[in-house]
């Protein structure tokens, strides 16, 4: 078996990115940037060492975001990439690896596929680079006007991880040294080593700029989406006013219950824990126990609310039907959605609660009671 090591490059200040923390120690869910690149090699069998090369003024902001990885200690950089890559590649000399990938740890979604065919590719030739086709018309310019249009045909994209012959990579660090080149393929070039493409991916895409951590969250936060339904039922009681989504609306009759009957968030509990597959209202708060008799139902809510967030997730958004006869449902509508919001820490535009009828079929139509269903959609953040 040939022993595989991986070199994650994460020495650099992140200059054009901004702010007082490099780039690749912003938070990306509930994990660094670094760290999710670092993981995504940690997880694939076959891989035998993890080498970060960091600045070493960072070495508190690196412990912090790998714990608990099986990688090895890191190495500290140069003064640029190419010096960093090659003091991070002689550190791994004791080790004798075969094969190296070199990765920007700016790269946090590097998925495990792609890493794979990289060490595929590495068995057939002796360098190799993930690639992307050119898709957008290329322009040179100066001072503000394009010059040219450049033809992009033959033209691609570079990514990492980037992977070599580990001999052949590092000779040509030593003999290429102080050339303050960013891609290591590069150095392959020039040091005559025949570089193979293979098909990169499209999600592997590097933090650069602010805006481009921006879209990485919102992509994390909508990753891995979950669907929960919920249905409940209540007969009318004695009494003068009904209890909607949180908001008492004033009737002739009241809604049967253990506590406060609260049809529309009972559906929506039943529909919060069935997203996340933790069972059902009556499963978390049983009727037969006094201490929820005549409660208000934002309790469930926000129990099932902290469940979610335990599982490492979001809410989305939320959805609820009341289906009755009476009383109106319009005019309480809004306030229902607020309150709905302000218990799920959701904005109003991710809240809708609408009304409907039977057409005076069945026992809602013979104004017997009060149907609620709700759907909601949560974002598994976590990887």
């Amino acid at each position: 078996m040939k022993k595989i090591a991986v070199l994650v490059v994460a020495a650099g200040k992140g200059s054009r990115f901004g702010g007082h923390i490099p780039k690749q120690y912003m938070s990306l869910g509930t994990k660094t940037v670094i760290c999710h690149a670092v993981n995504a090699f940690v997880k694939i069998q076959g891989i035998d060492l993890v080498r970060a090369v960091i600045n070493p003024e960072d070495y508190s902001l690196y412990k912090n975001s790998i714990k608990g990885l099986n990688v090895l200690s890191p190495v500290s950089g140069g003064n640029h990439r190419q010096e960093s890559v090659r003091l991070g590649l002689e550190s791994l000399r004791v080790y004798n690896p075969d094969y190296v990938l070199i990765h920007d740890a700016a790269r946090p979604y590097v998925d495990g596929q792609l890493i794979l065919n990289v060490i595929k590719a590495l068995k057939v030739d002796r360098a190799v680079v993930p690639v992307l086709p050119v898709i957008d018309s290329l322009k040179r310019c100066n001072d503000g006007y394009v010059m040219e249009t450049v033809e992009r045909r033959g033209i691609s994209r570079a990514q990492t991880p980037q992977g070599f012959h580990f001999l052949d990579i590092i000779k040509a660090h030593v003999d290429l040294a102080n050339r303050s080149l960013s891609d290591d393929s590069i150095l392959a070039e020039l040091a005559g080593l025949p570089v193979k493409t293979i098909s990169g991916s499209e999600m592997n895409k590097k933090i650069t700029t602010q805006e481009d951590l921006k879209f990485k969250v919102e992509r994390l936060k909508y990753n891995d989406i979950r669907v929960g339904y919920g249905i409940d039922i209540h007969a009318f009681t004695k009494g003068d006013a009904v209890i909607l989504c949180g908001v008492k609306v004033p009737f002739n009759r009241a809604l049967m219950g253990h506590s406060d009957a609260d049809v529309g968030l009972h559906a929506l509990t039943d529909a919060l824990l069935g997203a996340i597959a933790k069972g059902d209202i009556g499963e978390h708060f049983p009727p037969t126990e006094d201490k929820w008799k005549g409660v208000s139902s934002d309790v469930f809510v926000i129990y099932a609310k902290k469940l979610i967030k335990e599982q490492k997730a979001i809410i989305v958004n939320v959805n609820i039907t009341l289906i009755c006869e009476a009383p109106k449902i319009g005019p309480y509508r809004r306030k229902m959605c607020s309150h709905v919001s302000k218990l799920l820490g959701l904005s109003e535009t991710r809240v809708n609660i609408a009304a409907t009828t039977t057409e005076k079929l069945g026992f809602i139509g013979r104004g017997e009671g009060i149907s609620a269903h709700a759907v909601v959609n949560i974002s598994l953040i976590d990887d």
